[in-house]
């Protein structure tokens, strides 16, 4: 093997690369986007007590690609999300995101390894485009966790996984003081269903960065406000 040595200095060749602006001027700078590149989906802080029909009921082992499916017809709306929302869960029902958008808010009901295979952020957006508030589910792939903490969708569990019997879709659902629970660390809850009476032990275990993240709205509202902006 050759002996190599590094140079006393790199060459950089910077002549394609645009300075950002001035801090001061970075307020006046116009972006401009194509007709398919769409803003980012608003999001909200977690409210003070989470109140919606359940818009949707799947069984065990949804893959992102149930959720936010894929393909050449769909791939190049991945910067449109109101367009490639319109797709959301179509495989399991062609109806849920008229439904979902006319709710306003809603929730997901789900079986066990929700969310597993790709780990497409899509399948976290588009539901929060659509006004999906929180997931409850037997189980999480664990990434697509993540990426629902981070679009600001709450990841709930069932405590008994029986109780999943005890929904159904278009079931009113109602968790009371929530927000101030995810606040002291709290990680159960009791969802009530308003159309049966049922009460439903649910769990939402978040470290202090996740439940921060949470009640800003997601991980994009976190950032902002820890930047002070």
């Amino acid at each position: 093997m050759p002996e190599f040595q590094l140079p006393e200095k790199f060459k950089i060749h910077d002549n394609m690369i645009v300075l950002p602006s001035d801090e001061s001027d970075m307020d006046e700078v116009e972006i401009y986007r194509g007709p398919n590149i769409k803003p980012f989906p608003e999001t909200k802080p977690l409210e003070e007590s989470l109140s919606c029909s359940c818009s949707l009921k799947v069984g065990d082992h949804i893959t992102t690609d149930h959720i936010m499916p894929a393909g050449a017809k769909i791939l190049p709306l991945r910067s449109n999300i109101p367009a490639i929302s319109q797709f959301c869960f179509t495989a399991c029902d062609e109806k849920f995101p008229e439904r979902a958008k006319q709710l306003g808010q809603s929730i997901i009901v789900g079986g066990m390894n929700y969310g597993q295979g790709s780990s497409r952020e899509h399948a976290a957006l588009a539901p929060l485009y659509l006004g999906i508030r929180a997931i409850l589910v037997k189980s999480f792939a664990r990434i697509h966790r993540a990426n629902l903490i981070n679009a600001g969708i709450l990841p709930l569990i069932f405590v008994e996984e029986a109780d999943y019997d005890k929904i159904k879709e278009g079931d009113k659902i109602e968790i009371r003081n929530i927000r101030k629970g995810i606040r002291e660390g709290n990680s159960r809850f009791v969802l009530e269903n308003l159309t049966t009476g049922e009460k439903i032990e649910v769990c939402c275990e978040l470290t202090e960065r996740t439940r921060n993240i949470i009640l800003s709205g997601g991980l994009l509202a976190y950032t902002k406000g820890r930047a002070g902006k």
